[in-house]
Order: C-alpha cells, then structure tokens, then sequence
C-alpha cells in the first residue's frame, strides 16, 4: 500500500484524490488549508489536514496548487531525499521545484477524468518511478514526454476537456434546434464522442480510415462531413490549443529568473 499525499484540494486535487480512493489500494492524505475542500474529500481519504507537514509523511507527494502559490508551498514542504514530489502546477519547470527539494520531482498534466479512472496525462521524469507509474495506471493513461512538450501537453490533454465539452454542448444544441428533446441530445451527444474516442484508441485504424467508415457516398454522414471539410474548424481548434500552451509558456516564464 502506497502512502500518498495531495496537497491542494481544488478541482484537479480532489480528482485524484477520488480517482486513487476507487482503488482502495492506497492511504490517503489531503491538505488544504481551506477545510470546505478538505470536507469535500474526507470520505475518500484516511486522513485529512492544513498542516503540509503532516503531508509530508508520504512516500509519493502531489502538490496540486495553482502556479502562483507554488512558491509557498514548496517553502514549507520539507520532503526526504527518499520521497517522490509529483508536481502539477502547470508551467512550472521541474528545475524551479528541483531547486527546493531535496525528493524525486516528477512533472505531470493530468486531466480531472482522474475521478473516472479515465484521466489521460503527460509525465516527464528522469526514470520510471514505479509507485508514480502505477498511481497514474490506477487514474487513466498516461504517456511520457520531453518537458519540453509539456505546454503542448498541457493544452491538448490539460485544458481539452473544456473544448471537447464545448462541442458536445454545440452538437447538442444543434440537435435540439432540429427539434430533438434536450435530455435525449445530451446522452447520445456525449455517448457519441465516448464512443468514437474509445474507437480511436482501440483501433489500429487511422482517424482518417475510421472517417471513412462511417461515410457513404450519396450518404448522411458525407453531407456534414463536406461543411466540415469546407470549414475552417481546423484552423481555430489549432488557435485554441495554441492559446492555451502560449498561456503555459507564460505561465512557466515567471520561474525562469527564480
């Protein structure tokens, strides 16, 4: 059994928090220093505290703070050189945290489908930590990368979700405005892009190939396909995580001089 510990207990920490908690493989700690988080979580955890030190008692630590409060933190964070700090502060260098940490720093961009088990996320590490590797197995997919791709990683995996479900809600106002029931465009417009995604993985065939089996020529599907096609979605989804890894790139900015 893992001793783990999340600090921050936001929207991403609590996430992992129940996503680790599913497995009931691993002890538990939360720390925040604001208890409304803190009782948002205590029924997955073993125990819940506002002092980082006793945090600090785990064998893998995730710091789960915004990028502005990591500082903070990590003055406060006295960690062995025997324990794993998982950073997910996005922008944050790992050298910022190697700076002043005497553990293991581990950098990851999860996604808040950890609570699902179905998280994907990016690490980048100097070797395959095994406590960290199967913490994230228990969480979703994950795959490693040069930190140097991190801000990518962070746009695409990091901040996707709010655009895949921005396109659910379009799809799904569109099916209402041809008159179907909104709770019945809900379900088949999510279940729609659940399905067509865990095709994607599943399959050996390319995005390209799976396109063309749905459509048929003088068929429904080539119709929406050809205003896609004629579209410029491409271009402004490729804006949209362009924007996001330019605000990661900022982000990560503030700690080069520190």
């Amino acid at each position: 059994m893992t001793d783990v510990s999340v600090i921050g207990c936001g929207h991403m920490g609590s996430a992992i928090v129940r996503g680790l908690s599913r497995t009931g493989t691993h002890r538990l700690t939360a720390c925040d220093l604001d208890t409304s988080a803190l009782e948002a979580v205590e029924p997955y955890c073993n125990e819940t505290t506002t002092d980082i030190a006793t945090a600090a008692d785990a064998d893998v630590v995730f710091v789960a703070v915004k990028p502005k409060a990591i500082a903070a933190v990590l003055s406060d964070l006295d960690l062995p050189a025997d324990a794993t700090l998982v950073t997910i502060a996005a922008g944050v260098p790992r050298s910022y945290v190697q700076s002043h940490t005497d553990a293991t720093v581990i950098r990851i961009m999860p996604n808040l489908a950890a609570e699902l088990g179905e998280m994907a996320a990016a690490v980048s590490w100097d070797a395959v930590d095994d406590d960290v590797r199967d913490l994230l197995d228990d969480l979703g997919e994950f795959v490693e990368i040069e930190e140097s791709q991190m801000d990518v990683a962070t746009a695409l995996n990091g901040s996707g979700p709010a655009f895949v479900y921005y396109l659910i809600g379009s799809m799904r106002t569109a099916a209402i405005a041809e008159g179907l029931d909104p709770d019945a465009a809900s379900t088949l417009a999510a279940q729609t892009f659940k399905g067509a995604a865990e095709t994607v993985i599943q399959s050996d065939e390319s995005i390209e190939d799976l396109i063309d089996a749905v459509c048929s020529e003088g068929g429904t599907t080539i119709e929406g396909m050809n205003v896609l096609w004629d579209s410029d979605v491409e271009s402004v989804l490729e804006a949209t995580l362009g924007a996001a890894a330019e605000r990661s790139r900022e982000l990560g900015g503030d700690f080069d001089d520190e």
